[in-house]
């Protein structure tokens, strides 16, 4: 009888050294499903932001003919233009307003800045014009900024007031 007792103290032994192995095992289970979770948030959050990105990417490049369009627009509504050539631009001024009103769907807006204290997040600064008024000042925008929500696609270019001396 000595030998049955012995044997089941043996397989207690055995649990009881089990036991803080398999909570060691179970930890590191949870530990893993928790990274994997995190890391599926953290990619689908990642991949979100890429789209975002490619897509801010992609508007900035469709901005330079549209200004293009919008310059030479002002050229051919002055009152040195034919009769023909405002026509034209009419319709010309439609195609850029429906453009326009594209990108406003999407969320992407010009932002005006004439009139301006400078913001180096908004503005690039092309020159420093020599003014009575309030240093810091945009004076004129020769490029419009776009923004997308808070994010800048394109910073405006612009000329600035600086003091006299």
């Amino acid at each position: 009888m000595t030998e049955n007792n012995e044997i089941p103290e043996v397989q207690e032994e055995v649990l009881v050294q089990e036991i803080p192995e398999q909570e060691d095992f179970k930890d590191k289970y949870l530990r893993l499903l928790a990274d994997m979770e995190n890391m599926r948030k953290r990619m689908s959050r990642e991949k979100t932001e890429s789209v975002k990105y490619s897509l801010d990417s992609i508007v900035s490049d469709f901005l330079i003919p549209l200004d293009n369009l919008d310059n030479a627009l002002k050229y051919a509504t002055n009152d040195q233009a034919s009769a023909e050539l405002k026509n034209w631009a009419l319709g010309f001024e439609m195609i850029s307003t429906q453009f326009k009103e594209a990108l406003a769907q999407h969320g992407v807006v010009c932002f005006d800045s004439l009139g301006k204290i400078f913001d180096a997040h908004h503005h690039q600064a092309l020159e420093m014009i020599e003014s009575e008024g309030e240093e810091g000042v945009i004076l004129e925008e020769c490029v419009k900024g776009y923004k997308r929500e808070d994010r800048v696609i394109r910073h405006a270019r612009v000329k600035v007031s600086k003091k006299s001396n």
